[in-house]
């Protein structure tokens, strides 16, 4: 009579040697391939990109080629000396901006007393052009030198906000002030002429010195 325990022993045997004769499942899109279990199909250079690029694995279970991962690139390393010139540039920057801020504050503020007093101004035009000519009513010109005056400091005001503001940026600043200048003393000085071209005798002997 066969021995119970023997009896088991074939039994699971024979369920053993059923499993491993039992096929890897196939890739579902119907290739001959077995899946890879474990990993045991991944080649080095694909079990490499899994590690260092998780978003391979998307291409690898598609099916296409993945080459080895090339190493990550080093950062760049500034060379010594590499933010001097800059920074040296935006000194010299903030200083010449700063310094045609301090002039254009020192005209604004000498312009003042000239501006103020338009009959002693025409008087310097008549004398500096060479022309003999005096001013029908000196005070007409009063109100056009202090709109001068005005426009010149507004001018000042506006030129220091947009020159700091844009320091503060670090963008290049020193033709604010520049620019500024010019245009603001062009405007002030057209001012300034309205009252001789309002005086015709005053007007005639200035275009009488250009002619």
């Amino acid at each position: 009579m066969p021995d119970p325990s023997s009896r088991s022993a074939e039994s699971s045997g024979l369920r053993s040697h059923g499993d491993e004769s039992s096929p890897p499942r196939p890739h579902s899109d119907g290739s001959s391939r077995p899946r890879p279990q474990y990993g045991e199909y991944a080649t080095p250079e694909e079990q490499r990109a899994r590690i260092r690029q998780p978003d391979v694995t998307i291409a690898l279970d598609a099916g296409r080629p993945v080459e080895a991962a090339a190493p990550a690139a080093a950062p760049a390393v500034a060379a010594p000396g590499a933010d001097v010139v800059p920074t040296r540039r935006r000194a010299v920057d903030r200083i010449v901006t700063f310094a045609l801020l301090a002039y254009g504050l020192v005209n604004v503020i000498s312009s003042f007393s000239a501006f103020l007093d338009y009959s002693a101004y025409a008087d310097t035009m008549f004398t500096v052009l060479g022309v003999e000519a005096e001013l029908a009513d000196p005070a007409s010109g009063r109100p056009w030198g202090i709109a001068a005056a005005l426009l010149l400091t507004v001018g000042w005001l506006a030129t220091a906000a947009v020159s700091w503001w844009s320091v503060s940026k670090g963008r290049l600043t020193w033709w604010i002030p520049l620019v500024a200048g010019v245009l603001f003393t062009f405007l002030a000085g057209m001012l300034m002429v309205i009252p001789l071209m309002n005086d015709p005798a005053a007007w005639e002997a200035l275009l009488g010195t250009l002619r």
